[in-house]
């Protein structure tokens, strides 16, 4: 049984940011437009008119201030309200994978490895632009690498139950090394003109390099352990996949093909799940969660992450125990532990330890728990 470690994360960054004023601005002209083409059926209270959305509103029930994507034209334009994302030819590189090259390239830098030392890539993300040919193995083809490549999809939790695939391969020394990659486009799955939700998401990529802790040549985390568990729940969900359906007659509303959520019951189920999660999670290594110096969660919402930091600590967090990226980023689905634990990582000490946790639909929730080595 071999030892892991984690060497090396990267980040891809969209160039385009969207802050909460230039939202709201569109979001308002759409719900002008929308009530106006709409009048008489509203008069008649056959539906009901589209209320404002504000910043104030925004940062109150998120934390989030801004959120990079991949294309903002669209998704402001009050007659759009979705990216525009042109559908590639073919043979050029799809989307997700290209994200994909430019986190993993920063992670393998960072490992101080090169293509010719990734055994396995697994593409785990919320939403996939195609159900085959698996965009890890397009990634293993743009990279250069060998061995093998997969997708799998646990929502929110993507990351951390590839890590624990990764992490499992590694111990049983079916692989040396491997490239967990995240590469969420969540704003072509957001339902940008729904005031409870238009907010919510934004757009990223993450990578993580994981390999026996004998090959380590740079700083690292070794992986102690990894938990994950699911428990069925429809209050998230998104029904856009890749069949082709047909609406029941006389129905055009096709809402629920966006994601959805009923997010005060996600709120008061997923709460207590994460936390007894992360607290059986350490008791299983005998680890007091007054030794963990850190605690790298999954960035949905603030006040979800402050009442779990404060169930699985006993107290208030401390300024940097429970690091947020949520403001600038939004809610990135699976990659949002990650990028906090790639940008809030470097100043722990030797034998100091820290929690991965992501959590989301299904319900799902996993988690890792990491020591420094060096």
């Amino acid at each position: 049984m071999y030892k892991v470690a984690i060497t090396g994360t990267g980040v891809f960054t969209p160039k385009e940011v969207i802050t909460n004023d230039e939202l709201v601005k569109a979001f308002n002209a759409y719900a002008d437009k929308f009530n106006f083409e709409n009048n008489d059926l509203i008069e008649r209270g056959e539906i009901v008119a589209k209320e404002h959305s504000s910043s104030d509103f925004i940062f109150a029930a998120s934390g989030i201030t801004q959120r990079y994507v991949m294309d903002k034209s669209g998704i402001l334009d009050p007659n759009i309200m979705h990216p525009s994302l042109p559908k590639r030819d073919d043979d050029a590189p799809s989307i997700m994978a290209e994200m994909a090259v430019d986190a993993c390239v920063k992670a393998l830098k960072q490992s101080g490895k090169t293509a010719a030392d990734v055994d396995c890539i697994i593409v785990a993300a919320s939403n996939h632009e195609r159900a085959y040919p698996a965009i890890a193995v397009e990634v293993q083809d743009l990279l250069g690498t060998s061995g093998f490549g997969f997708d799998m999809n646990v929502a929110c939790s993507s990351a951390t139950f590839g890590i624990q695939s990764a992490t499992d391969m590694i111990k049983a020394g079916s692989i040396r090394s491997a490239l967990v990659v995240n590469p969420e486009i969540c704003s072509g799955h957001l339902e940008w003109r729904d005031r409870d939700c238009h907010f919510i998401f934004g757009d990223v990529c993450t990578a993580t390099f994981l390999e026996r802790l004998e090959d380590a040549k740079v700083a690292h985390f070794e992986v102690i352990s990894t938990k994950c568990a699911t428990q069925f729940s429809n209050n998230i969900r998104n029904n856009n996949g890749f069949l082709r359906r047909s609406l029941p007659e006389g129905l055009t509303d096709q809402r629920d093909m966006q994601f959805m959520q009923e997010g005060r019951k996600v709120f008061k189920q997923v709460v207590p799940m994460v936390s007894n999660h992360i607290l059986d999670h350490l008791a299983s290594e005998k680890v007091d969660a007054s030794k963990l110096k850190r605690l790298w969660l999954h960035q949905a919402n603030k006040a979800m992450n402050d009442f779990i930091g404060r169930k699985v600590l006993g107290r208030t967090p401390e300024e940097g125990e429970q690091p947020n990226i949520l403001q600038d980023y939004a809610n990135t689905s699976s990659a949002g532990s990650i990028i906090a634990f790639s940008q809030h990582s470097d100043n722990l000490n030797k034998d100091d330890l820290g929690l991965i946790c992501s959590f989301g639909a299904g319900y799902s929730v996993g988690s890792v728990l990491v020591k420094r080595a060096s």
